[in-house]
């Protein structure tokens, strides 16, 4: 491969033939070290020679000398031979996840069990990546994976997720229930029915915040004969805990956003439903930082760590 020294053209492996024998100052030791006919050497310093229009080297029967101007171009060639490997390994990183950006796009809440402890051992893992991430809805984030602006993303799938023609792999099925105040009724009980929700004044995440989860509850109240009473949909699930705090209604959340020991506490509906969370990727193109992410997660996944739960609970799909 040609480099360009001063605007002339050379080979590297011509350098590298005049570097091992400005070091030995022997031919026959530089062609060992190499382990390449001696005859080669004299060809290519000759070639380095005639290229330059200069003498880097003084030869007799007894001894090989450094010229000025080959003292000059062994510095030189030290450096530019010691900048080549220096991107070879930069390169061989990149291509192996090592090195480069990780641009991950989330949803809030229902990431926040793990997602500090993931990212701290991803940069365990691979410390030289840059880690930049992205809150958002759903939607957005689905919408900037697909346009190339992130690489990844942890969110749920949306209405127009298929139209994006993203890979998916689903960490969990979340399951959806009540939050509800200590001093509620209902706080006790280990399962409530979806038709004792009919009285209840619900607060639920906006649609267009959390479109699955806002569809997945009305469809359940409807299969449950009724209508329901919405008192409140705002656009974080930090807001929906809050109201239910404030004693302002019944809250359906996953079961991933109460932490334990909090305020709230939270009782799973019957009939089970539940939402997915899932990690989502453009496809084969994906950079290496990602792909080391989905590893990564599908590893935590299968040992139990990502949720610190038995793993017959966690992923339990495969890439769709």
């Amino acid at each position: 491969m040609p480099v360009w020294y001063h605007g002339i053209a050379m080979e590297l492996r011509h350098l590298r033939y005049f570097q091992a024998v400005a070091e030995e100052l022997s031919y026959a030791r530089a062609a060992r070290r190499l382990r390449v006919a001696q005859p080669a050497l004299s060809r290519a310093i000759k070639e380095v020679e005639s290229t330059l229009g200069a003498a880097v080297l003084e030869r007799s029967r007894h001894h090989v000398r450094l010229t000025p101007a080959g003292a000059v171009l062994l510095r030189e060639a030290a450096l530019l031979l010691e900048r080549w490997e220096e991107s070879l390994r930069r390169v061989r990183r990149t291509a192996a996840g090592e090195v480069g950006e990780l641009r991950l796009g989330y949803i809030g809440p229902p990431t926040q069990p793990f997602l500090g402890r993931l990212l701290h051992e991803y940069r365990r893992r691979h410390p030289q990546v840059a880690i930049h991430l992205e809150e958002r809805t759903p939607e957005r984030v689905w919408e900037m994976v697909a346009r190339g602006r992130l690489d990844v993303a942890l969110t749920r799938p949306v209405a127009s997720h298929t139209a994006f023609g993203m890979k998916t792999l689903v960490l969990r099925q979340e399951r959806l229930g009540v939050a509800l105040r200590a001093d509620h009724p209902f706080a006790r009980r280990r399962h409530l029915p979806w038709s004792r929700l009919a009285a209840e004044s619900l607060v639920v995440l906006a649609r267009r915040e959390g479109m699955g989860l806002h569809d997945a509850v009305l469809i359940a109240c409807r299969q449950a004969g009724f209508t329901p009473k919405l008192a409140h949909t705002p656009s974080l699930v930090g807001t929906v805990l809050s109201y239910v705090e404030a004693g302002a209604g019944t809250g359906i959340v996953t079961d991933s956003v109460l932490p334990p020991g909090g305020p709230l506490c939270f009782v799973p509906l019957r009939p089970a439903v539940s939402v997915p969370l899932v990690l989502a990727w453009r496809g084969e193109d994906d950079p290496a930082p990602a792909r080391r992410l989905r590893e990564l997660l599908t590893e935590w996944g299968h040992n139990g760590t990502l949720w610190g739960i038995p793993p017959s609970h966690d992923i339990r799909t495969a890439e769709k």
